[in-house]
């Protein structure tokens, strides 16, 4: 889960969300509306009786402000919250199992604030079951050719690889960007994601304003993606003022075309 604005459960609700699978919380900042959410979340775990630990990655202030909360509304939970702290000036790797890795992207904003890249981690090629079969290959083999090794035959013969398996499917990368003034330092570290979430709080004509805040402008997101040479941009963190989108849709359009509105119950397909 990224960021925990306040009425995050809800609309994890309305989203069939298995709030059970939830092991990592990843906060980018400590304005109220990226993490207000986040007791009443920890609240609700555990009269669920949550046993399995939540690991929380955020800047090292957030545990400080989190601790006494914990104490007066969580006390006796059945599952521990662990934090861990990011330094938001670094990319660094802050998480990683056996499919995923997450980087920590710094960005510029008026509190230390930094983004998220995901990336998979390349999977096992496809066997070709009638190639093993040929070659009589044993299943202790397998493992190995799946992972991109030869075959040897009792003859001595090698068997490439590409005869035996087909390529998997090219891992995935989203990187995650809120909030943050245009900061072109961002794309080496997002150069090439499959899709790019940038907030888009104002539109170009409130560039002055933008820059005061340290948020971007639906443009200027844009010219992010398209330096970065990214696959798909969602550009959200709307300005209340903006109450029709299109006009901050289009202005980034004009600019990067495969540009989408992060809408409230929306899934996107990467």
């Amino acid at each position: 889960m990224i960021d925990c604005g306040e009425g995050a459960q809800i609309r994890m609700r309305q989203m069939n969300v298995k709030t059970n699978r939830l092991g990592h919380i990843f906060i980018s900042h400590l304005h109220g509306d990226h993490v207000f959410g986040l007791i009443g979340l920890i609240s609700s775990f555990g009269m669920l009786n949550r046993t399995a630990d939540l690991h929380i990655h955020s800047v090292p202030e957030l545990e400080k402000l989190m601790q006494p909360q914990l104490k007066f509304f969580c006390e006796g939970l059945s599952f521990k919250v662990i934090f861990h702290p990011i330094n938001p000036k670094e990319q660094e790797l802050i998480y990683e199992d056996r499919s995923v890795q997450v980087f920590s992207i710094p960005l510029k904003h008026r509190i230390p604030s930094c983004g998220f890249l995901f990336e998979e981690k390349p999977r096992d090629r496809h066997i070709v079951r009638a190639m093993i079969d040929f070659y009589k290959i044993p299943n202790w083999r397998i493992h190995k050719i799946k992972q991109g090794d030869d075959f040897v035959t009792e003859e001595g013969e090698i068997i490439p690889n590409e005869i035996l398996t087909t390529p998997a499917e090219k891992p995935k990368r989203f990187a995650y960007c809120s909030d943050t003034a245009y900061y072109e330092k961002i794309i080496p570290i997002i150069q090439g994601v499959d899709c790019l979430y940038h907030e888009a709080t104002f539109m170009n004509d409130e560039q002055l304003r933008a820059k005061t805040t340290q948020h971007s402008t639906a443009a200027q997101a844009a010219i992010i993606a398209q330096k970065a040479g990214v696959g798909q941009l969602i550009i959200g963190h709307f300005s209340a003022r903006y109450s029709n989108k299109n006009g901050l849709l289009n202005e980034a359009k004009a600019i990067f075309e495969n540009t989408l509105l992060a809408e409230d119950m929306k899934v996107f397909e990467l």
